[in-house]
């Protein structure tokens, strides 16, 4: 099963055991939604929780209530977990858009047939996101718009346009 880390836990707020999270996900406003969750544990086991009430604390966190977390300390245990969701529950994403972890082991081609490698990071910016493809080279190259001819996630599969990777793309020895 796939799981995706949509907060990390950063300490308990209050005395009832709410949680502040910081948000790792683009819409912050589905905790509000949130019902079933996972929290990752240290050994890569996943304990599934019922989000009982969630609220935006500022603007980079949110204060969310788990079903069985009802003290500080029993919220202490969690500080530096991450609270994640599984595909079954992940937010439907716009056409054109992928989840990093989707991305990540792609075999990439050049539009002209030239084997380019396979990602291994995807590095978030505010512009754009930066693919980093390991080959007989690393090459760092931004997510464009022009510069994707194609993305099939199904078949781990991504298309570079040719012309714009020799503009935009940065090889490493």
């Amino acid at each position: 099963m796939d799981f995706f880390r949509i907060g990390l836990i950063l300490r308990p707020h209050g005395v009832h055991g709410e949680l502040k999270l910081l948000p790792l996900t683009d819409d912050p406003a589905r905790f509000k939604k949130l019902k079933a969750a996972y929290i990752e544990l240290s050994d890569s086991r996943y304990e599934s929780v019922s989000v009982i009430a969630a609220k935006a604390a500022t603007e980079s966190g949110v204060i969310v209530k788990i079903e069985g977390v009802d003290s500080v300390e029993q919220a202490e245990t969690l500080r530096n977990k991450y609270l994640c969701v599984d595909r079954a529950h992940a937010v439907k994403l716009p056409e054109g858009t992928y989840f990093v972890s989707d991305i990540i082991g792609c075999r990439v081609v050049s539009s002209c047939g030239e084997e380019l490698g396979r990602v291994e990071d995807v590095y978030e910016t505010n512009a754009n996101d930066v693919y980093v493809v390991r080959g007989e080279k690393k090459l760092s190259v931004p997510a464009l718009k022009k510069l994707l001819d194609k993305v099939d996630v199904e078949n781990k599969l991504i298309v570079f346009n040719a012309d714009v990777l020799a503009e935009v793309g940065l090889f490493e020895d």
